[in-house]
């Protein structure tokens, strides 16, 4: 009976420091097919394109969940450019049967994203915004993300996390409802 009580009482202490958390995110994606390069190297345009846009989603609704739930998050993403660039793979010495493209990633080749963002409270109230706003990441070779190489789309995800952490590192002194 004391080993129930003792682990009640110890998720109700954990419980009760964990801070409230669990802003919203809207997204839009608009014109999809007109981004700059979401391009597969082995699947079909529209699926690799749907996959891709579903993963930087999940993504961003993690980043989102980080904001208190009071506040939401509404983007609208005009372009895409992921890192890298696709080749036939006989351009780059793979010879004529592989038959695949491959997504070679060089330095110059760097992953970019431009988007208009806006950060509301419950009442409506924007607390931060910024229009047509051209993210890039010129050192996303250089960024320290080891754990993440074997993850889809991990330089754009990384760049991600940095804007959102620069953009939002302010965030407890911003009106704060939740």
């Amino acid at each position: 009976m004391s080993i129930i009580t003792a682990s009640i009482c110890t998720v109700l202490l954990s419980s009760a420091v964990v801070p409230t958390h669990a802003g919203e995110l809207k997204i839009t994606w608009k014109e999809p097919k007109s981004f700059t390069d979401v391009r597969p190297s082995n699947e079909s345009r529209a699926r690799f394109r749907e996959r891709t846009l579903e993963a930087l989603e999940a993504h961003l609704v993690e980043l989102a969940a980080s904001l208190p739930k009071s506040q939401t998050l509404s983007m609208v993403v005009t372009n895409i450019d992921l890192a890298g660039q696709v080749w036939p793979s006989q351009f780059i010495g793979f010879g004529n049967n592989m038959g695949a493209d491959v997504r070679v990633i060089q330095r110059v080749d760097i992953p970019r994203m431009t988007f208009s963002y806006s950060l509301t409270d419950s009442s409506g109230e924007v607390l931060k915004s910024e229009d047509d706003f051209k993210l890039k990441d010129m050192g996303f070779m250089d960024t320290n993300i080891r754990n993440m190489r074997n993850e889809n789309l991990f330089y754009e995800k990384a760049m991600l996390d940095d804007w959102f952490d620069d953009t939002f590192a302010d965030i407890d002194s911003l009106k704060n409802e939740g």
